[in-house]
C-alpha cells in the first residue's frame, strides 16, 4: 500500500448568524457556508455549499450545539427543492429558505409543495412582488425582505400586500444602519437580521474525512433492490468517519428519534436505510478531501480489538467494536472522550465505558488500551491472557490492513 501524507482529519466551517425578536433576544439562527475560519462572506451558495452546511451541521457538530432548540434556517438550492439532492433530516427546527436566486419553474414549485407537504417549513429569501414570489408565497411561513436592496417605497408597498396573507412571519435581512433598522420596526416586521445587530460568527472544528471509494460502494448498495444490512453495516463499520456521522445523524434533534444505541448496527437500523442513503447521497456531494485510510488504521485495529475481547468476555462484540472506535475517533478530532460521548445517543454501558472507563465494557476499553502502551503492569491484571492479545491484535491487524488495502487506488476518487 502507498504510503500517503494528507492529515485523516479536516478542519470543519459554518457560519451562524443570529435572528432577532423585537425584543432583542436571539430566537433562530441562519446557518451559512463558510470556506475557512476567517472567511466574512460566503464564496459559494451552490449545491456543494449547501451539502457542506448540512453535513457538518448534523453530523459533525451536531445541530443542538449550533443552536440549542431554536430554529435555524439552512439555504436550499434548486437540486435539494427538486429532489436530485436530497434533504435528509425529518421536518422540526430546520427552516427551509428558498434562495432568490432559484427560478421558479414548475418543478420547483411541485417540490416546494411536496416538501411543504411533509411537513417542512418554507422561508422565502430576498423576496420580491414578481410572479416568481408570488407564486410560491402560499406555501411560505417565512418572507425574507433585503433592507439594502429595497428603497423605501418598494419596502412600505411589498409590506403592506403581504400583510393580506395570514400566517406569514416578516423577516428584515440585511440591515447595515440604525436608520434601517428603526424602518424595519416602523413597518413592523417581526424579526430581524443584519450586522448593525450581530455579524455571521464562524464555527470551526475538526472533522473526520470519510473515504470516497467505501461512500460510493454503500451508496451504491444501499440503491439495490434487495438491500443487504449485513453489507452496509459492514461498510460503515469499516469507515470510523462514517460511524460517526450516522451516530452524530441518529442523535440529531431533526431525526425525532430518542432512542439509545450500542452499536452502528443500531444506528443504521434506528435511522432506517431510506434515511441512511439520504445522508451518503449528500456525504458524496459535501466532502471535497479524502481521509487518509493508512493514518485511519490505528483507529480500526482499536476498534477491531476491542470487539475481539468484548467477544471473548461474552460481551456484545458490536458494542466492543463501537467503544474502541469512538475512543479512537475522539483521539483523531482531539476532542475528549467524554465530549464526543456526551453529543452521541449512546446506551448507558457505552456512554460508561468511555466516560469513565465503567462496567464491563470500561474493563475491555482498558484492556486494549494497556496493549496499546505496553503496560505490563496492567497487562496482568487483565481480563485476558497476553498471549491471546497478542494474537488478537495481530488479527485485527490483519483485517486493517486487508481493509485498507482493498481501497487500492481508488482511495482517489473524489
Amino acid at each position: 500500500m502507498s504510503v500517503t501524507t494528507a492529515p485523516p482529519t479536516r478542519a470543519i466551517h459554518v457560519g451562524r448568524q443570529p435572528v432577532y425578536d423585537r425584543f432583542g433576544d436571539v430566537v433562530g439562527y441562519e446557518l451559512l457556508f463558510r470556506s475557512s475560519a476567517d472567511a466574512v462572506s460566503a464564496t459559494s451558495r451552490n449545491a456543494f455549499a449547501t451539502s457542506q452546511v448540512i453535513v457538518s451541521a448534523f453530523t459533525e457538530f451536531g445541530l443542538g450545539q449550533l443552536v440549542g432548540d431554536r430554529p435555524c434556517f439552512v439555504n436550499l438550492t434548486r437540486e435539494f427543492l427538486v429532489g436530485d439532492l436530497p434533504v435528509p433530516f425529518d421536518p422540526g427546527q430546520t427552516v427551509l429558505e428558498v434562495l432568490e436566486t432559484v427560478t421558479v419553474d414548475d418543478k420547483v414549485y411541485a417540490g416546494v409543495r411536496d416538501l411543504v407537504e411533509r411537513g417542512y417549513t418554507i422561508a422565502l429569501d430576498d423576496f420580491r412582488l414578481d410572479e416568481t414570489g408570488v407564486r410560491l408565497l402560499p406555501m411560505a411561513t417565512y418572507v425574507k425582505l433585503d433592507m439594502v436592496d429595497n428603497d423605501t417605497e418598494t419596502l412600505t408597498s411589498t409590506v403592506g400586500r403581504l400583510r393580506g396573507q395570514p400566517g406569514l412571519t416578516l423577516v428584515a435581512e440585511r440591515i447595515e444602519s440604525e436608520e434601517r433598522l428603526a424602518l424595519a420596526f416602523e413597518l413592523g416586521f417581526e424579526l430581524f437580521q443584519g450586522h448593525v445587530l450581530g455579524r455571521a460568527h464562524v464555527i470551526s472544528g475538526r472533522g473526520l474525512s470519510p473515504s470516497a471509494i467505501r461512500r460510493l460502494d454503500l451508496l451504491t448498495t444501499l440503491t439495490a433492490n434487495e438491500i443487504d444490512l449485513r453489507k452496509v453495516v459492514a461498510l460503515v463499520t469499516t469507515d470510523p468517519a462514517l460511524s460517526f456521522r450516522l451516530l452524530r445523524a441518529t442523535n440529531s434533534a431533526a431525526s425525532g428519534l430518542r432512542q439509545k444505541v450500542g452499536s452502528i448496527r443500531d444506528a443504521i437500523v434506528l435511522l432506517g436505510l431510506h434515511r441512511v442513503r439520504e445522508w451518503v447521497a449528500l456525504m458524496v456531494v459535501s466532502d471535497v478531501s479524502e481521509a487518509t485510510e493508512d493514518q485511519l488504521a490505528a483507529v480500526l485495529i482499536r476498534a477491531r480489538l476491542c470487539q475481539t475481547v468484548a467477544e471473548h468476555l461474552d460481551l456484545p462484540p458490536e458494542s466492543g467494536f463501537t467503544v474502541g472506535l469512538l475512543s479512537g475517533v475522539a483521539d483523531l478530532i482531539d476532542q475528549s472522550i467524554a465530549e464526543v460521548a456526551h453529543h452521541l445517543p449512546l446506551t448507558a454501558d457505552v456512554a460508561a465505558a468511555l466516560i469513565r472507563g465503567e462496567g464491563r465494557l470500561g474493563e475491555v476499553l482498558a484492556t486494549v488500551h494497556s496493549y496499546e502502551r505496553v503496560d505490563l503492569g496492567a497487562l496482568g491484571q487483565a481480563p485476558v491472557d497476553s498471549g491471546e492479545l497478542a494474537q488478537a491484535y495481530l488479527s485485527a491487524l490483519g483485517w486493517s490492513t486487508q481493509t485498507l488495502t482493498s481501497l487500492g487506488d481508488n482511495r482517489r476518487i473524489s
